[in-house]
C-alpha cells in the first residue's frame, strides 16, 4: 500500500506523493507509517508546518519511535526552533542510545550555540557508534578549528572529505578550515561545490563573493554580488555591491548602488564613506551637495552628514563656512560643529577666535580632551602657572587611570615651562613608576664579551643588511620615520603586536652566545628563516632592533659580515630627560630615574666600546641638532648610509633643545652623575 507513495517520492513528484499519502492516511488513520510518509511528502512540497503536524500524528501513535523524534527535530531545526529540537533529540537518545543521527544533530546544535565542550562530548558518543563516520569527523574538525588549531582541523576534515566527498556537512566544515588557514582559493572551490546542490542559498553565495574579493578579484566579486542583488535588493546588499564596484575601479557602476543604499540608510557610516569616495573619484561635488542636502533636510541632527557635506566644499572657503553656519543653526550646541568652525578660523589665521571656541566647547562638555589641550597650550604661551593649575584640576577630576597618567605626563611638561624643574622631574618619575608593572623589564646587558671571533670578509653579491638601534631617549624612532616610506626595506615589526620569532627578539640571547648555549651560525640562520614571514624575500632588510648587546658580535662577525650597524645617540643626559618626559618606543619599565640612568649608562658604554675599537662595520649618528629638523635628519642619515631619502613632513612633537638637561642638574643629579663618564667618552662636555 506504500509503493505508490514511495515511487512518487523517488521521482520527486510532490503532488502525487501527497495525494497517495493522504489516501493512505484516510484509509487507515491508525497507521503511523502512513502519517510518516505524509510528512515526507509535505516536506518535499515545502510545507514544513504540515510536515511537522504529520510527524506529531505519527508520534501520537508510536511515541517510543526514536527515529521519529529525530525526524521531528530536523523539522524543528528547519524552523529555527532550536530549544524544541534539542528536546526532541534528547528524547530520541533516551529511547535509543544508539540513535546515531540524534547525536550528530546534537553536536551540530552545540556548535551553533558555541558550546564546544558539549559538541566534543556528543561527537565522542557518536564516534562509539560509528567511529569512522565523516559527520563525526565534521564535528570534531569544527571543534578543533574553533579551539584555534587550524592545522589539525584541516587534516581531520580533509580526510573526512576524501571518505565522503559529497557530504554537505563535511564540505561546509572543510571550507571554513581553508578560510582559517588563509587558503581562500580552496575555500572558494569548496563552497562553489556546495552551491551546486544549494543554488538558492543566498548566504552561501555571499560567502563565495567575499572569498573572491579576498583574492583580489574585485570585478568578478562585484558581478557575482549583482546576482544576489536581483533576489535581495536590500540597502545592505546595494552597499556591498557598490563597495565591490569601487574596489574594482568601476566607480560609475558603484554610484547608483551606493546612492540607493544611502537613500534607504542615510545614517549608515559605511555607506556614507563609500559614497564620499565615489564622489571624490568622479569629482562630482555638485551631485554630492544635492544628495547630502536632501538627506540633511530629513536628518538635520546627524553630525556625520554635516561632516560629509563639508567635504563637498573647498577647504575652509566661503562655502564651507556657510555649511558650518547652517549646521550650527540646526544644532547650536553641537561640538563637532564648533570644532569645524575652529578649523576654519585656524585656516584663516584667526587663531584667537579658534582659541575662544575651545572654551565654548569645554563649557558644553567639561574635560573635552582636544579642547582642553588647546586651552592648556594657550595658557603655556601666556600663563604657565595657570596651565599647571588647570592640568592639576583635570587630574583631580579624571576617573580613568590611563587618562590620569597622560595628564601627569602633560603636567610635567607644563611644570617645565613654568620653571619648576624639580616638580616636573617628580611628575614624570611618578608616571613611569606607576606603569612599571605593565611594561617590559630592562633588557639584561652582558658585562664582558670575551675574545671576539675574526670579522669575515664581505661575501660577494650579498644582500644589503642594515641593523638600526638607539637607546631610549636617543630619538632613533625619527630615523625610522625618515625611512618609513612605501617600498622601503625598513621593518618596524619588532615593535608591533606580532614581532618576529627570532633570537634577536629574545632577552638572554647575548648571554647564551657567551655561554655557548647558542651557536652564532644558528642565530643568523634563524634570523634569515624568519625573513619571508616579514615579507622580505630577497634578503635585503633594514631591521630596527629592540635592544643591542656587543655579545651579538660573536654571531655577526663570522656569520653576517655584510651587515651594517647604524647607532643613534644624543647627549646621554638629554636622552634620559627625553625618556622621562616623552617615553620611548621600547616601553621599558623602570622604578626611578636612577635605575633608568644606570641601565642607559651600561648600554652606552657598549656603544662607546664598539665605536672606539671598531669591532663591526657601523655608523654612529649623533642626533642632537637634528631631531626637530626633517630636512637635516634626512640629509644626515642619507650621508651616513651613502644614500638619499626624502624629508618627511614632520618628525613628531617638538623635543627639548639640546642641553636642556642642565636645567635639571639639581633634581636629577644622582642620575646624571651615572651618565657623565660615558657622555664624555662619546664626545659631550662634562658639564
Amino acid at each position: 500500500m506504500y509503493e505508490p507513495i514511495l515511487d512518487a517520492l523517488r521521482r520527486g513528484a510532490a503532488a502525487e506523493a501527497l495525494s497517495a499519502a493522504r489516501a493512505a492516511v484516510a484509509a487507515n488513520p491508525q497507521d503511523a507509517t502512513a502519517h510518516r510518509l505524509l510528512a515526507t511528502a509535505h516536506r518535499m512540497d515545502g510545507d514544513r508546518d504540515a510536515a511537522l503536524a504529520a510527524v506529531d500524528a505519527a508520534l501520537a501513535l508510536t511515541p517510543d519511535d526514536a527515529s521519529l523524534h529525530v525526524e521531528r527535530a530536523g523539522l524543528l531545526l528547519g524552523g529555527r526552533q532550536l530549544d524544541d529540537a534539542q528536546a526532541a533529540l534528547a528524547q530520541a537518545v533516551g529511547l535509543d542510545p544508539n540513535q546515531f543521527p540524534a547525536y550528530v544533530i546534537q553536536g551540530q546544535l552545540a556548535l551553533a550555540r558555541g558550546d564546544l565542550a558539549e559538541a566534543d562530548r556528543v561527537a565522542k558518543l557518536a564516534g562509539r557508534i560509528a567511529p569512522e563516520h565523516p559527520q563525526v569527523a565534521a564535528i570534531e574538525g569544527m571543534v578543533t578549528l574553533r579551539r584555534g588549531d587550524a592545522d589539525r582541523a584541516l587534516a581531520i576534515l580533509s580526510h573526512a572529505a576524501q571518505q565522503a566527498p559529497d557530504d554537505a556537512t563535511v564540505r561546509n566544515a572543510l571550507g571554513f578550515a581553508y578560510i582559517a588557514k588563509g587558503h581562500f582559493a580552496f575555500a572558494e572551490q569548496t563552497f562553489r561545490k556546495q552551491l551546486e546542490t544549494q543554488p538558492e542559498a543566498a548566504a552561501l553565495r555571499g560567502l563565495v563573493v567575499d572569498l573572491v574579493r579576498r583574492q583580489g578579484r574585485y570585478a568578478e566579486a562585484a558581478d557575482e554580488a549583482a546576482t544576489l542583488l536581483e533576489g535581495n535588493p536590500s540597502p545592505g546588499m546595494q552597499r556591498i555591491v557598490g563597495e565591490l564596484e569601487l574596489q574594482a575601479g568601476r566607480t560609475e557602476r558603484a554610484l547608483p548602488a551606493l546612492k540607493a543604499a544611502f537613500a534607504a540608510m542615510p545614517r549608515d557610516r559605511r555607506t556614507l564613506e563609500a559614497l564620499l569616495e565615489a564622489w571624490r573619484r568622479t569629482n562630482d561635488a555638485e551631485d554630492a551637495r544635492t544628495t547630502l542636502d536632501a538627506a540633511l533636510a530629513a536628518h538635520p541632527l546627524e553630525d556625520a552628514l554635516w561632516r560629509a557635506r563639508l567635504v563637498a566644499e573647498p577647504f575652509a572657503g566661503e562655502g564651507a563656512l556657510a555649511v558650518v553656519e547652517r549646521w550650527m543653526e540646526a544644532q547650536p550646541d553641537s561640538i563637532p560643529a564648533l570644532q569645524a568652525r575652529a578649523t576654519i578660523h585656524d585656516a584663516a589665521g584667526e587663531t584667537e577666535r579658534a582659541d575662544e571656541i575651545a572654551y565654548e566647547i569645554v563649557a558644553l562638555q567639561p574635560g573635552h580632551s582636544q579642547a582642553e589641550l588647546r586651552i592648556i597650550d594657550v595658557l603655556l604661551r601666556t600663563q604657565p602657572d595657570a596651565a599647571v593649575a588647570r592640568v592639576r584640576d583635570l587630574i583631580e577630576r579624571s576617573q580613568d587611570p590611563e587618562a590620569r597618567r597622560m595628564l601627569k605626563q602633560l603636567l610635567g611638561r607644563c611644570l617645565d615651562v613654568a620653571g619648576d624643574f624639580a616638580a616636573a622631574a617628580a611628575s614624570w618619575a611618578e608616571v613611569h613608576a606607576d606603569v612599571a608593572d605593565q611594561r617590559l623589564p630592562l633588557p639584561p646587558l652582558t658585562a664582558a664579551i670575551g675574545e671576539l671571533p675574526p670579522l669575515q670578509p664581505l661575501p660577494e653579491n650579498a644582500p644589503g643588511v642594515l641593523l638600526l638601534w638607539g637607546p631610549p631617549g636617543s630619538l632613533v624612532e625619527r630615523i625610522g620615520i625618515t625611512f618609513d616610506l612605501p617600498g622601503s626595506q625598513l621593518r618596524t615589526d619588532r615593535y608591533s603586536m606580532r614581532p618576529p620569532a627570532d633570537p634577536l627578539q629574545r632577552y638572554g640571547t647575548a648571554q647564551e652566545l657567551l655561554d655557548g648555549r647558542l651557536d652564532g651560525q644558528f642565530l643568523v640562520n634563524q634570523w634569515r628563516a624568519a625573513l619571508p614571514a616579514r615579507e622580505v624575500h630577497d634578503g635585503q632588510i633594514f631591521d630596527w632592533l629592540v635592544t643591542w648587546d656587543n655579545a651579538l658580535l660573536h654571531a655577526l662577525r663570522p656569520h653576517l659580515p655584510e651587515a651594517m650597524l647604524l647607532l643613534a645617540v644624543r647627549d646621554p643626559r638629554d636622552m634620559l630627560l627625553s625618556w622621562l618626559a616623552f617615553g620611548s618606543p621600547q616601553r621599558f619599565a623602570f622604578e626611578s630615574p636612577t635605575v633608568a640612568a644606570r641601565w642607559l649608562a651600561a648600554a652606552l658604554v657598549q656603544i662607546a666600546d664598539l665605536h672606539e675599537h671598531d669591532w663591526f662595520p657601523h655608523r654612529l649618528l649623533k642626533l642632537d641638532d637634528l631631531v626637530d629638523d626633517p630636512a637635516a635628519m634626512a640629509a644626515a642619515v642619507g650621508a651616513a648610509l651613502d644614500t638619499t631619502a626624502p624629508a618627511p613632513a614632520t618628525l613628531g612633537p617638538v623635543q627639548f633643545a639640546p642641553g636642556h638637561w642642565r636645567t635639571y642638574a639639581a633634581p636629577l643629579a644622582e642620575a646624571f652623575a651615572l651618565l657623565t663618564p660615558v657622555a664624555v667618552r662619546l664626545g659631550y662636555p662634562e658639564n
